[in-house]
């Protein structure tokens, strides 16, 4: 039986600069097969968007990486903003703050006419996409591409906003687990306060990721990493020693449950059947 530790040293000792080195050829060639002109990407001063900026401005230069920081006023905390704007500022991209509260706003009131009062996750999910149009707005005008900043983690279990933090045209580090991006983030120059900062999505006062999975991300990537990348199967899975069988379970169910957020959206292929029973 495997136990977590033997699963963590093997998921931790994954060849950071190779990685480096495969995600800024992997930006670079799709930026030339796109011809696109600007990277566009959210910054919100967590690990993830702070590492995806600093793998851009090496893949692109800082002159082909627009940030946005679009905070949402009394949610957003005031040191992830400051974070961004250092970290902007360190690696000499243009930036642009843009507070969203009046256009989350402005979709609450127009929806609570025939909604009456929203769920806190549906404003969330508001704030996200709202996010997510505003990122796209400058792509069309400066004729970029939005890049994403989820990592693999994160997708896996379906903790994000489908449509908005989920929405992009190429999601570097999607292929890395959240304590893999947490290294690599100190590898490209990321202050170890932002590589190591308590992960949460803002989308309300007080949020935190870890408290609203109920796992911690080590645990989490332990299980993805076993079932993922060393192809134990889910009853294999359940006997990892040293980790709460309720996290085993949470991560399992998670993947299942949230499997349409990682697929485009389900289409009937009912040509080739037509086309069969016309002929029979």
């Amino acid at each position: 039986m495997l136990t977590k530790d033997q699963i963590l040293r093997k998921l931790l000792s994954v060849n950071l600069e190779l990685a480096k080195q495969l995600i800024v050829s992997y930006i670079r060639n799709y930026f030339i097969r796109s011809h696109a002109k600007v990277a566009i990407m959210g910054l919100s001063g967590g690990v993830d968007s702070s590492t995806t900026l600093a793998l851009l401005v090496e893949a692109l230069g800082n002159n082909r990486v627009h940030v946005l920081i679009l905070p949402y006023e009394g949610v957003s905390p005031k040191r992830d903003i400051e974070d961004a704007i250092s970290l902007s500022e360190s690696f000499k991209v243009k930036y642009d703050v843009i507070g969203i509260k009046p256009m989350v706003n402005n979709f609450k009131s127009i929806l609570e006419r025939n909604l009456g009062d929203l769920k806190r996750v549906t404003i969330g999910n508001i704030m996200a996409r709202t996010r997510m149009i505003t990122l796209y707005a400058y792509a069309n005008n400066l004729g970029g591409l939005v890049v994403g900043t989820g990592d693999k983690s994160e997708i896996m279990i379906g903790y994000f906003t489908k449509y908005g933090d989920g929405a992009a045209d190429i999601m570097p580090i999607g292929d890395l687990y959240k304590t893999q991006v947490r290294r690599l983030a100190l590898k490209l120059g990321v202050p170890e306060e932002i590589a190591f900062k308590t992960s949460s999505p803002a989308l309300w006062a007080g949020q935190e990721a870890e408290a609203e999975l109920g796992a911690k991300y080590e645990d989490i990537d332990v299980v993805l990493y076993a079932l993922i990348e060393l192809g134990l199967d889910p009853s294999e899975v359940l006997k990892i020693g040293d980790i709460d069988k309720k996290v085993k379970t949470l991560v399992l169910s998670r993947i299942s449950k949230y499997e349409h957020k990682r697929k485009p959206p389900a289409i009937p292929n009912i040509q080739k059947i037509i086309a069969y029973l016309s002929e029979n």
